[in-house]
């Protein structure tokens, strides 16, 4: 018989979930600010130059050479592109209207181990992505290929003679933001699936529960095949009896005979 698996919908450690709400509370904050602060390009295509300029990347007006020179247009970088930054923008507002929504059903005691693995992983994945844009690569240009972005690989002080160095140590504590975020997602889903495990008393209480329902319905299933059987056997005619009388209301002259009879 097939089973469904059972799954604890209480917190193990309530304290630490809590703990790690607070701090989820805190990195949402942190990259919201922070990405609202880098859109919509505000260091973006500097750091683009800044790399251009010490032959880490491509150039940002390669674009407008290719146009120039009536060549094929490069596609732009996912790392220095616009998409990354709006992209970055929507998963920090999204994880803070999440946010609020996890302390209100966490305070109602509804926020189920289940349903929190499953943003949890949504998220994760969404971030992971964010990642991997800010550290991505650059192989647009194939006389300069970058298999990550240099801000993060290399000193900021590249980007001091060209005023931009306060950007550069922007972009790392952006990522770092966007990090210690995805670790904590990862915290919460780490704590949510050991929640989900339920402990021996748990099995022990659903195996009882299964148990008494079966029985109901054993019962019941009995109950109504006895009210059936009352049913049958209270019924007056047999099928030889039946038939005798039927075969007799077909009979009229043997009807009008016994009134002649006993005239």
């Amino acid at each position: 018989m097939f089973c469904v698996p059972l799954f604890s919908r209480k917190w193990k450690f309530p304290k630490v979930a809590i703990g790690l709400l607070a701090l989820e509370f805190a990195a949402t904050v942190a990259v919201l600010t922070m990405f609202g602060i880098a859109a919509p390009n505000l260091y973006r295509t500097k750091l683009w130059q800044v790399g251009a300029d010490n032959g880490f990347n491509s150039s940002p007006t390669q674009i407008l050479y290719a146009y120039a020179n009536h060549r094929p247009i490069p596609k732009t970088p996912f790392i220095w592109s616009q998409t990354l930054t709006d992209f970055n923008i929507a998963i920090s507002v999204l994880s803070m209207f999440i946010m609020l929504v996890k302390f209100v059903l966490f305070s109602l005691h509804i926020w189920f181990p289940f349903v929190s693995n499953v943003i949890n992983v949504i998220l994760t994945a969404l971030y992971c992505v964010s990642i991997y844009g800010q550290a991505g690569p650059d192989k647009s240009d194939p006389k300069r290929p970058s298999s990550s972005a240099w801000y993060l690989s290399k000193s900021c002080s590249y980007a001091k003679p060209s005023g931009n160095e306060h950007y550069c140590i922007m972009a790392k504590g952006t990522f770092a933001a966007t990090v210690i975020m995805t670790f904590v997602f990862i915290l919460h889903l780490i704590l949510g699936i050991y929640s989900m495990i339920p402990t021996a008393a748990q099995r022990a209480a659903d195996k009882i529960e299964i148990d008494d329902m079966q029985g109901d319905a054993t019962s019941e299933h009995h109950h109504v095949e006895m009210k059936n059987v009352h049913k049958a056997t209270a019924t007056p005619y047999t099928p030889r009896t039946l038939a005798f009388n039927t075969l007799d209301r077909q009979l009229p002259l043997r009807a009008q005979d016994s009134k002649t009879r006993y005239a």
